[in-house]
């Protein structure tokens, strides 16, 4: 009896102490999560910039839903809609992105949504309020496309980052890559785009539509390079550890990604090493460095990224 009331007092602290560990992580997590939201809030920014300073003035149009909000926005002006000089494209960007938000809340994660709201509101409010200048900054529409797609680019890959995303269809995007596990949010926004300046060619004219399209590839370009999540990425860890299993634990609880375990010697030494093949996204790669290093500070690392895999890979972009 003295035993088992021992074990249960044994239980109970342990679980004390479990309750005390995950209350500890979501605090942290809860904290980290928070840290995210002023970066979001440049993103948006650097995107408002983008768009305003340097696309509008050229009266050329961006892409996804933005674009369609434009072009809501000059068929109400050639119908005689009076707007008082006012630009409405955002408020209408903001009303086409909610039917997205609420597909996406239905498949992603809670606090993807409330981030990505966020930033969809920032943009908002940012594109409302940047005055748009009389002239191009820049001499020539080329020069002006070009640092514009890639301003706005780098915009919406701050945000990505992050764990959010600006609305329109990379929401739509993510969803597919999230079902899929293929493809990255750039390409599939231009697609979107390849679709929407068609529609144009019927509207504008040839050079409009052209100028337009430049932005929009320099727009995917500029965002999937800093939007790490969705470059993957094969690490390759040469350790010469007795027992690596409690590594192992960390790697695959922490990262929730598999590793691929090889025995072999040194040429030389003859010394027994293990290697372990682990793909994660280029995101993840700094957390993993930190687990194996924390073990083992001596272990041996190789990163290649921009790999393409198939099969049974998760992508996480949230």
């Amino acid at each position: 009896m003295a035993q088992k009331k021992e074990k249960t007092v044994e239980e109970l602290v342990i679980n004390e102490e479990n309750k005390i560990a995950r209350a500890d992580q979501g605090t942290k997590a809860a904290k980290k999560e928070s840290l995210k939201f002023p970066v979001i809030l440049l993103g948006a920014f650097v995107y408002a910039i983008g768009l305003n300073l340097f696309l509008r003035p050229l009266h050329l149009y961006s892409g996804g839903l933005m674009g369609f909000a434009q072009l809501i926005q000059e068929i109400l002006l050639r119908l005689g809609v009076k707007l008082n000089g006012f630009n409405i494209s955002a408020v209408i960007y903001y009303m086409l992105n909610v039917p997205g938000l609420i597909l996406a809340a239905k498949k992603m994660r809670k606090r993807f949504i409330i981030k990505t709201i966020f930033s969809v509101t920032a943009i908002t409010v940012f594109v409302s309020v940047i005055p748009i200048p009389a002239k191009m900054i820049l001499d020539g529409y080329l020069a002006n496309t070009m640092v514009a797609g890639l301003i706005c680019g780098a915009g919406i890959g701050i945000i990505l980052w992050m764990g959010a995303c600006d609305g329109g269809m990379n929401i739509i995007g993510m969803l597919i890559i999230m079902i899929k596990g293929k493809g990255s949010v750039g390409h599939i926004s231009l697609i979107t785009n390849i679709i929407l300046y068609s529609i144009m060619l019927f509207m504008f004219d040839i050079p409009t539509v052209i100028y337009s399209l430049i932005y929009s590839v320099f727009n995917s370009i500029s965002a999937d390079k800093i939007h790490t999540q969705n470059i993957s990425s094969q690490v390759m860890v040469i350790t010469k550890l007795g027992d690596t299993k409690p590594m192992e634990v960390e790697v695959m609880g922490r990262l929730n990604r598999g590793m691929t375990e090889i025995n072999a010697s040194g040429i030389f030494t003859g010394e027994p090493v293990k290697i372990f093949m682990i793909f994660v996204s280029k995101y993840e790669v700094p957390r993993l460095k930190a687990i194996i290093k924390s073990y083992d500070p001596h272990a041996f690392i190789v990163e290649t990224e921009g790999v393409r895999i198939d099969g049974n890979f998760q992508k996480k972009l949230t």
